[in-house]
This record gives structure tokens, C-alpha cells and sequence, in this order.
């Protein structure tokens, strides 16, 4: 029986039906060590990643909006369930004030998982659910999950360079994934590579235009974030240079066991503080 074209298991891209292996990665289409669980096939695709960090986010508003004292249910469709800043200082706010007078380094972590209100959320989710998919395409689920976390920090690292005395939200992040697309488009180049650094570029237009516009945007973050993006996508390299190492698997490994043990101290920490009031 003829076979069949089909996806490849572990880049994902299509395999011909004339092809015993992957011309983009070269495995083979039978290989059964990838296909080995449906856990292996979410972890080559990377949906699980990104699926785990929208539900932290998630779950860090919600934590943030319980640790809140005063009514939030405000007309102004922008301070809607806002948590108060107390709460958001307790679980890793990040800024000159959490650093220089309570030495909260860590928060440059923490902070990417923390939001102002229902719209910052929304919005901040509702992009990493575009642009999250894209960069895992590119460089797989490691490096992407690794250019997130590492983007985030350098993002708030340079905001607090800048002097901003407190600021949150995952838009630093975000940044950092914008940045990797950017590298990437420009560094592959052709057509497609083209294509890609065009509409990344006028995300960054946007990003720009919106943080004169709108009061109380990070530019410093969102700047930092796409410059840490551009640095840590030309270190890691992309997908057209090279399968994810042993090195990349590692790095994202760190990034996840760090993230976990500063949230889970933001939380321990906030609670803690929060009941001895």
C-alpha cells in the first residue's frame, strides 16, 4: 500500500509521500522513539509550554485578586478587578522600590507573571497565544520556554536600570519573543524570512506607538525584552540552524525549576506576610 504524506513527529512539518524521512530534520517517518507517548508529541509542539505558562499567569491574577482588600468592580474598564498594589508588591512586583528597599531581585522573575487588571491579562495572553506557537516553530519548545523566561528579566532588569519604581505584567516577556522573531526573519532571510521580519516589525511600530499613547506602559521593559529577544535568538540559534541540543533541553530545565521555586516563594512569602497583618 502506497504511504501516505504525513506530519513529521518531531518538527511537524510535512514528510511527502515519496520521503522515508523528514527533509527538514531529517527523521525518520516511522521513528518511534518520538512517538513514543502522546506526552512526547505536546512536549515536540510545544502546546503544553505555553498552555502552562498562560495558566500561571492565570492563576497569579486570581491569587493577586484574593490577596486584594476594596471593592474592584470599578466602571473604568482599565482599573476593572485590579489588584490593590499591596498584593502585587507581596507576590514579586518588580522595580527600583522592590529591589533598592526590600532587595526582591527575584522579582525581575516573578513580575512576568503578575497583572494589573482583567484587560492587561487579556491582552497579554491573547499575544502569547500568537506569538508563543510561532517561536516554537522556529526554535522549538526549549529555546522558546528559554527566551520567554530569560527575555522577561532582561526586560525588567533594564526597566530597573531605567529607575521605573514598580511595574509587572508579561508584556517583557512577550517582548522577548517578538525580539527572536525579529533575528530570526532578518538572519534567515528570503521570502519568508522577509515576510516574517516585515510583520514582526510593525508589531514593534505598534508597541511603540501604544506606549506613547497609553499612560503607564513600560516602554523601558518592552524595549529591553525584544533587545534580550534579538541577543538570546542569535545565541540560541533557530530550527534552519540546528535541532534543539542536549545544552537547550538544560537551559529550559533551569529556567522551569527557577520559575517554579521563585513563584512558589512569591506565594509562601505573600501569604505568609498577608495573614500576619
Amino acid at each position: 500500500m502506497k504511504q501516505r504524506a504525513t506530519l513529521c513527529p518531531r518538527c511537524r512539518r510535512l514528510i511527502g509521500s515519496n520521503e522515508s524521512t523528514c527533509s527538514w530534520c531529517g527523521t525518520p517517518r516511522t521513528s518511534t522513539w518520538w512517538r513514543a507517548t502522546a506526552w512526547t508529541r505536546s512536549a515536540l509542539d510545544g502546546d503544553w509550554v505555553v498552555r502552562a505558562i498562560i495558566t500561571a499567569n492565570i492563576a497569579f491574577y486570581l491569587l493577586s485578586l484574593l490577596l486584594s482588600t476594596g471593592h474592584r468592580l470599578t466602571a473604568n474598564p482599565f482599573t476593572l478587578l485590579s489588584p490593590d498594589m499591596t498584593s502585587l508588591l507581596l507576590l514579586g512586583g518588580t522595580g527600583t522600590i522592590p529591589i533598592d528597599r526590600f532587595g526582591r531581585l527575584w522579582s525581575l522573575l516573578a513580575a512576568n507573571y503578575l497583572h494589573g487588571g482583567i484587560l492587561h491579562i487579556f491582552f497579554n495572553m491573547m499575544a502569547m497565544r500568537q506569538i508563543a506557537p510561532w517561536v516554537n516553530h522556529e526554535y522549538g519548545p526549549s529555546r522558546m520556554f528559554t527566551i520567554y523566561t530569560l527575555g522577561g528579566v532582561c526586560g525588567f532588569w533594564v526597566s530597573y536600570l531605567a529607575g521605573v519604581p514598580f511595574t509587572i505584567g508579561a508584556s517583557a516577556a512577550i517582548c522577548g519573543l517578538i525580539g527572536a522573531l525579529l533575528y530570526f526573519g532578518k538572519s534567515r532571510g528570503g521570502a519568508y524570512g522577509t515576510a516574517v521580519y516585515r510583520e514582526v516589525s510593525g508589531w514593534v511600530v505598534g508597541l511603540v506607538l501604544f506606549g506613547l499613547v497609553m499612560p503607564g506602559i513600560n516602554n523601558w521593559g518592552h524595549g529591553g525584552g525584544i533587545i534580550g529577544g534579538i541577543i538570546l535568538g542569535k545565541l540560541l540559534g533557530y530550527e534552519d540552524h540546528g535541532r534543539e541540543t542536549a545544552v537547550h533541553r538544560f537551559l529550559a530545565l533551569l529556567c522551569a525549576v527557577i520559575t517554579v521555586a521563585v513563584l512558589g516563594w512569591a506565594v509562601f512569602s505573600a501569604i505568609t506576610l498577608w495573614f500576619s497583618y
